[in-house]
């Protein structure tokens, strides 16, 4: 028996020795971050525009925190120790007609009311898809995470199954690829293939490096061709699985968590604490219907 306790508390004191207590005080930006709050420069934004306190004193950007501070974010209070929390990433299989927002003025159904619950931090949507496109979306708790993702000097690919009415010829191909004027500047697919198709409809894949607003379509309608089926497959390394059907959820294991932080240069040590007790993907069903 003291042989078993002797190994429990060695065991006990290696954690408190990875555990960070952060006495010395940690970047109220990063802190806040890490929970899933938002970006470090939403933050700041916050903090500026005086909506964060500390210890009932207006924060300043770039103040130390430590975990027994009381925080308030935009009138909420604030669990500081969620910070060592592994960051938490859904893949989500949204489809048309929903809206990448918490809140719509015309109350059409948005992709947040499919998530599942999360405690003391929110989903951040990383990056968007517009109310008649469908795929894949993914969420993270880690803003930080949502920002790199998104951040153009990461060069993330994204990859989309498109369908148009109508069918392009090699020049068309040429110009897709060479870039096509839009009224935001150039754009153009890093690659674009022909998938079948009858009749009038044409499947094509394509991918492409950055995310602007209707950017598939709006390059398509360059050429005369009109859109008319938009699927996201895949975000950077993250593929959508065909097992996930539209509105339902899917959460990544821990080990998938970390590689990816890994590859956005994000120290997975950063984090002790796991808010997923089970290593396998958690596979959420959407209590509301969805087209079939």
């Amino acid at each position: 028996m003291e042989r078993s306790n002797s190994k429990i508390n060695n065991h006990s004191n290696e954690l408190a020795d990875k555990i960070p207590t952060y006495k010395a005080g940690v970047r109220i930006q990063k802190a806040l971050s890490q929970m899933g709050i938002g970006s470090r420069r939403s933050i700041e934004k916050a903090i500026q525009e005086q909506k964060v306190l500390v210890n009932d004193q207006l924060a300043t950007i770039g103040q130390s925190v430590i975990s027994s501070d009381r925080i308030i974010f935009d009138g909420k209070l604030v669990r500081f120790d969620s910070i060592l929390s592994l960051p938490r990433i859904l893949i989500y299989h949204k489809p048309d007609g929903e809206i990448v927002s918490e809140n719509d003025p015309k109350g059409r159904p948005t992709v947040f009311e499919n998530l599942p619950k999360i405690k003391q931090a929110k989903w951040i949507a990383i990056g968007r898809l517009d109310f008649n496109t469908s795929g894949l979306l993914i969420f993270t708790s880690y803003g930080e995470l949502a920002n790199r993702f998104m951040h153009p000097r990461y060069e993330i690919e994204r990859e989309y199954s498109v369908r148009i009415l109508g069918e392009l010829n090699p020049e068309d191909l040429s110009k897709l690829t060479k870039g096509v004027t839009l009224d935001d500047g150039l754009a153009k697919f890093e690659s674009i293939s022909f998938q079948g198709g009858e009749g009038v409809n044409h499947w094509y894949q394509v991918i492409l490096k950055e995310g602007r607003n209707r950017e598939v379509r709006r390059m398509f309608e360059s050429l005369g061709m009109t859109v008319s089926r938009l699927i996201r497959i895949r975000f950077g390394d993250i593929k959508l699985p065909p097992h996930v059907k539209r509105g339902m959820t899917i959460e990544l294991g821990q080990n998938e968590v970390r590689n990816i932080l890994k590859k956005f240069d994000i120290d997975s040590g950063d984090f002790i604490q796991t808010q997923i007790e089970d290593t396998k993907n958690k596979i959420y069903k959407s209590s509301k219907r969805t087209k079939k």
